[in-house]
């Protein structure tokens, strides 16, 4: 990516679209590579080949099924990153056909050897997400490889932070890569908890944002 590209995805991110659910191809192919050597994604993944695959269909069947009809997606408008948020009042259990649709899509991802991996992460992040409060969750926030470091994934944290505020929301959110967790507090964000889905897992952190803070 060239410095002027990159500039120019700076400034985007500051103003990002909301993305449409004909765009969730798109975003499912910048946070698919987004996520290609993240922590929890490399523990419940399948080994082998066809992974890159997989985790775009993973992340385009979220989008679809769950993130972008239930909340929203912000992107800058030429694309390169994503953040994800879910109003919490929109949230709540898979009934059983959700499921039983999600399941192809899952075990592609997984594996039959992994499939327990997600099941324990799903677990543990249900565990450790609170309910007493109405809150936005940002599900996901990737930028490519190639933009990385450069700021962009900040702006579109702010972006959406700034939406939080407007709306007096606190906001929640999960990690498990230690360098976001810095990220996350410099922009008003503490730790609830530190957990592991199973003994074998990445560590994770819960974390969590009063509205108006940072």
């Amino acid at each position: 990516m060239t410095p002027q590209a990159l500039a120019d995805l700076r400034r985007a991110a500051e103003v990002p679209e909301t993305a449409l659910i004909s765009e969730a191809d798109a975003v499912a192919r910048d946070l698919a590579a987004a996520f290609d050597g993240d922590p929890m994604f490399e523990w419940f993944m399948k080994t082998g080949g066809g992974r890159d695959r997989a985790r775009f269909n993973l992340f385009r069947f979220l989008l679809r099924e769950t993130a972008i009809p239930a909340g929203w997606a912000l992107r800058p408008a030429m694309g390169g990153g994503a953040s994800v948020w879910i109003p919490s009042m929109r949230m709540g259990p898979s009934r059983w056909w959700e499921e039983l649709r999600s399941l192809p899509v899952i075990l592609a991802a997984t594996g039959l050897a992994r499939l327990d991996r997600m099941s324990a992460m799903r677990a543990a992040m249900e565990k450790h997400h609170p309910a007493e409060r109405p809150h936005l969750y940002l599900w996901l926030l990737g930028v490519r490889p190639e933009a990385q470091g450069a700021g962009v994934g900040s702006r579109l944290l702010r972006a959406g932070l700034d939406r939080a505020d407007a709306q007096g929301l606190p906001v929640f959110l999960e990690t498990a890569t230690t360098r976001n967790v810095a990220l996350y507090r410099r922009h008003g964000f503490e730790v609830l908890a530190e957990y592991r889905a199973r003994a074998d897992a990445p560590l994770s952190w819960a974390m969590w944002r009063e509205a108006g803070v940072g």
